[in-house]
């Protein structure tokens, strides 16, 4: 059995290094503290992916590292697997997370009937932090696969939280 972290301890962190990151070292550059928290999530990604994949074969193809992005990867950090993989066969695919933990604790009930604020300029902060949360874990993706020999760009999106889709892009 390997060393395992408390998830309380790893949700501090991430919440400690977004807000450093956003409100103190790059306070007003929050495109450099983006890239800084995805590069750090690049380094965890590429070094659990060497970890985890020490003793298997090379993958064959994109679908198979994906597979394990999704299936065994994932269950390592998150205790569970991916929801849903989607692609369309051209080297794009799509990761649904329906409960991402790291989403959990975040959610902002925006209803007026609770009286929270409808204001566009709120509902803007808030999808920006909700954002900036998940550069890290686009890192993490980004390394895993780059660590498996497979180039890409990996973006997030919230629809309704605490759901969340990876979007990963192989460079050709």
């Amino acid at each position: 059995m390997g060393r395992e972290v408390s998830e309380s301890c790893i949700d501090s962190l991430l919440t400690e290094m977004v807000s450093t990151y956003c409100n103190r070292f790059y306070a007003n550059k929050p495109e450099l503290a983006a890239r800084r928290i995805e590069a750090i999530g690049y380094q965890v990604g590429h070094q659990l992916s060497e970890r985890y994949t020490m003793e298997r074969p090379r993958f064959s193809d994109h679908l198979e590292a994906i597979k394990f992005i999704c299936k065994d990867f994932w269950s390592e950090l998150f205790k569970k697997q991916i929801d849903n993989l989607k692609t369309n066969h051209r080297g794009t695919f799509v990761l649904q997370d329906n409960h991402f933990r790291w989403l959990t604790r975040m959610s902002i009930d925006q209803s007026p009937e609770n009286g929270a604020s409808e204001e566009p300029s709120i509902m803007a902060d808030n999808k920006a932090v909700q954002s900036m949360h998940l550069y890290f874990p686009c890192g993490i993706i980004r390394g895993a696969l780059s660590n498996l020999g497979i180039p890409c760009a990996v973006s997030a999106d919230i629809s309704n939280l605490p759901a969340c889709s990876f979007v990963v892009r192989i460079k050709a």
